[in-house]
């Protein structure tokens, strides 16, 4: 694909008669796949994770990405801020960071002897909350209002965040020193949970060379992208993704297999309603995402890991042979029939 500019999307947009909704999904899906395009450019070998990333952006979702340090987590949260034309901020989560810190607070004010309130970084189109894991659990839940319901309780009043407003939060494996665990509320509020894993011998290769030639140290430079996305174009293609044809059968299949994990062998923890919806929602992103007309099953199949790896717990005994919560829930995708469309 060459480097022309994308045309934009305008959410204000109201598809008129003479413009086909089809012309209009196509126009999204080559924003979407041109964003891909700037990702790959400095996030090498992590195709998979730069999908899933997008297809939560386009769902309206929050993403949290789980990997050893050093795999790029922070790196793809910089380069998709750095191609998206909206406000973007980061905090990083450490032991003694207080809530306040992350919603803001109220300050008083000498010359007019009342108190203002000053907005936290929580005001943003995208949020990097890098390392949340390092907090303890009260500085954590400061999220958990915005990213249910997009404001923020300040002083008794409620104040609205610009949308469109993502979280995306990076978190060390929970076996690692001076980690606290995500309580299940807020993990609940994370349409996705992404494993980063190591990329292979040729990717790494090609990784090194790059950094190797960088003038930023060990880091890839994230500033030679293009910025694709604008905050209207964010909105319109989150609308376009919500018409996509479903049919029923598709949305049976996405209901059964989170109430599966429910009752499932295995699964002590089942997922909840929330989960049935980000199957919905998250697999109308992956159609519009391959340039789709309508959803097909293997969209909900594709997401549903991601969607459902957080919100299930295995049981002791399982956990004690050794079987993880990927292997139950890809035993579950197995065996579970999906509609023929």
């Amino acid at each position: 694909m060459s480097e022309q500019p994308v045309e934009s999307l305008d959410s204000s947009e109201v598809p008129q008669p003479q413009v086909h909704a089809a012309q209009q999904r196509q126009r999204a899906s080559q924003l979407a796949q041109a964003v891909r395009q700037e990702l790959q450019k400095v996030v090498i070998g992590q195709e998979a994770v730069i999908d899933d990333v997008l297809t939560a952006l386009i769902a309206g979702g929050h993403v949290l990405l789980e990997g050893v340090p050093g795999l790029g987590k922070t790196l793809l949260v910089r380069a998709l801020a750095r191609c998206f034309g909206g406000e973007f901020a980061r905090i990083q989560f450490t032991p003694d960071l207080m809530p306040s810190d992350v919603t803001g607070h109220a300050v008083y004010d000498l010359q007019t002897e009342q108190f203002k309130l000053r907005k936290g970084p929580l005001f943003t189109n995208l949020l990097l909350a890098d390392e949340i894991n390092r907090a303890p659990a009260k500085t954590q839940a400061a999220l958990l209002e915005a990213m249910q319901e997009r404001q923020v309780t300040l002083e008794g009043r409620a104040l609205p965040i610009a949308q469109p407003f993502m979280v995306l939060a990076t978190q060390n494996p929970i076996e690692q020193e001076g980690t606290y665990p995500l309580p299940e509320a807020e993990l609940d509020r994370f349409m996705l949970k992404l494993r980063m894993d190591y990329p292979d011998a040729e990717e790494e290769l090609n990784m090194v060379r790059q950094v190797a030639r960088s003038t930023r140290a060990d880091m890839l430079d994230v500033q030679p992208l293009r910025t694709v996305l604008q905050a209207k174009d964010v909105l319109a293609l989150q609308r376009i993704a919500s018409e996509l044809p479903l049919d029923e059968q598709v949305l049976d299949y996405a209901v059964r297999l989170a109430r599966a994990t429910r009752s499932w062998p295995g699964l002590t923890l089942g997922a909840g309603p929330r989960a049935s919806i980000a199957l919905v929602r998250g697999a109308r992103a992956r159609a519009l995402l391959r340039g789709g007309e309508f959803v097909i099953p293997d969209d909900i199949k594709g997401c549903a890991l991601a969607v459902l790896r957080h919100r299930v717990r295995v049981a002791p005994e399982l956990d004690i042979e050794g079987l993880s919560v990927e292997q139950v829930l890809k035993q579950m995708l197995e065996q579970i029939p999906a509609p023929r469309l």
